[in-house]
């Protein structure tokens, strides 16, 4: 049994946890708002700014959604396998979707402003490093992808056993698992600009979800 402190203390964070999804998910979505669409070096050196302040966005994202995260595999028991192991891939997936976004959001502009004056001829020769740049940003994303949708389908399934939270949310979490892996299978591009924002506006939806029951949770 809890004293008051101790249930007071625990509704708190949980109450932040969700609040952290929130501001997280939030940051998600401006991310994907702002994010410009890919080009050559011409269109990139007219968007470096842009491209800077969406991928820092992304990379503010990352500790809020780290914190309401390990806030909800409390929720479902820390102690449990299947929280723990989808807590420790959406830290994989974290990690991965940040190295994405400092390769391409921070390191990608500043290689690029160092070609704003030279002959088309070097121009062109760098051709091949933005995509080498392009394919190591979407091995990334792969590994972001399929960790969050795993980390999801765990957690999922961790609410019905646990009946912690809402259990329609689980029911739900595995319906976006099973969609998301149908589309990947059937050739959907998740890694283009279009995909990923279909990909982080379903996550967004997902964890939104999650954050008010976890606002909204009395300890048991």
């Amino acid at each position: 049994m809890f004293d008051q402190n101790q249930i007071n203390m625990k509704i708190s964070n949980e109450k932040n946890a969700g609040i952290a999804l929130i501001i997280g998910s939030l940051l998600m979505a401006v991310t994907m708002a702002l994010h410009p669409a890919g080009g050559d070096v011409e269109h990139l050196l007219k968007t470096v700014r842009v491209i800077v302040i969406s991928h820092s966005i992304a990379l503010l994202a990352v500790p809020f959604l780290a914190v309401g995260f390990w806030g909800l595999t409390k929720k479902l028991g820390s102690d449990s396998f299947l929280p723990s192991i989808a807590f420790s891939m959406v830290v994989m997936g974290l990690i991965a979707g940040m190295i994405a976004a400092t390769i391409n959001g921070l390191a990608l502009p500043l290689f690029i402003q160092n070609f704003k004056e030279v002959s088309p001829d070097i121009t062109a020769s760098i051709k091949s490093i933005l995509k080498n740049n392009i394919a190591i940003n979407q091995a990334f994303d792969f590994v972001f992808i399929g960790a969050i949708c795993l980390s999801t389908l765990f957690w999922s399934i961790a609410i019905i056993l646990t009946k912690t939270l809402q259990q329609w949310l689980g029911y739900f979490g595995i319906a976006l698992c099973i969609a998301i892996i149908t589309m990947l299978v059937s050739g959907f591009a998740f890694t283009n600009l279009h995909g990923f924002r279909l990909f982080i506006l379903t996550d967004v939806i997902w964890i939104g979800l999650i954050a008010m029951n976890l606002i909204r949770s009395r300890v048991e």
